[in-house]
């Protein structure tokens, strides 16, 4: 077990919970308490300081836990059918990303890889090791540099494009071929939904919601 905190350490913790600093400007503030809807921002640079949060750890968990089937099945089901002379190709994002490589977009296949699968897959796994500990008011191992990896991983989770380019394909591939969505777009769909809804969470709660040490 765990030595309890100290009291020094317990005036510390009290301090830095009522306090907020900009991560762009480092301006200091006293943290007030915001009501529905509202948004904290910081009087210099207009950087987001807070937002107000009434969704619990159990949630976010039940989120998460929701996003990772959506994602399991946006990946398995073909996305869409394309019809030509009577034959038909069901096609998955796999088989997209390997035609791309095969036809010398080794870079374009890199990057739909990474943006679609391996940055969305370690942000859900990451985000699921912390709730579980964080469930039972612990933090997991590895707390502070897994939350710097989730900082810098929201901006490359990109299914909502990928979203509209497969909108864009099909309109397109009408022309020219018999193109069906698939029940892997209309996951793909609902994933890009579910991934908006999650961007609107601010992450940097879990500093507050889940204690440096065990009460």
């Amino acid at each position: 077990m765990n030595p309890p905190p100290s009291g020094i350490e317990h005036a510390r913790n009290a301090l830095v919970s009522t306090l907020l600093i900009c991560e762009h400007c480092d301006t200091v503030y006293r943290r007030r308490p915001l009501a529905c809807g509202d948004v904290a921002r910081c009087a210099r640079c207009h950087a987001v300081l807070e937002r107000h949060q009434r969704i619990s750890l159990n949630t976010m968990l039940a989120l998460v836990l929701t996003v990772m089937v959506v994602f399991v099945q946006a990946n398995v089901w073909p996305i869409m059918t394309l019809g030509f002379n009577g034959e038909q190709i069901h096609t998955t994002l796999w088989g997209i990303i390997a035609m791309m490589w095969q036809e010398h977009s080794q870079v374009v296949a890199v990057l739909a890889a990474a943006t679609l699968f391996f940055f969305p897959l370690c942000k859900m796994l990451l985000l699921g090791w912390l709730l579980i500990y964080g469930r039972v008011g612990r933090r997991a191992p590895g707390f502070r540099p897994l939350m710097v990896t989730l900082h810098y991983l929201a901006p490359w989770t990109m299914s909502e494009v990928f979203v509209l380019g497969v909108l864009v394909s099909i309109v397109k591939a009408h022309l020219y071929f018999d193109v069906t969505p698939d029940a892997g777009a209309f996951a793909y769909a609902a994933l890009a939904v579910l991934i908006t809804i999650f961007s609107g969470i601010d992450l940097r709660q879990l500093w507050e919601k889940i204690p440096e040490t065990a009460p």
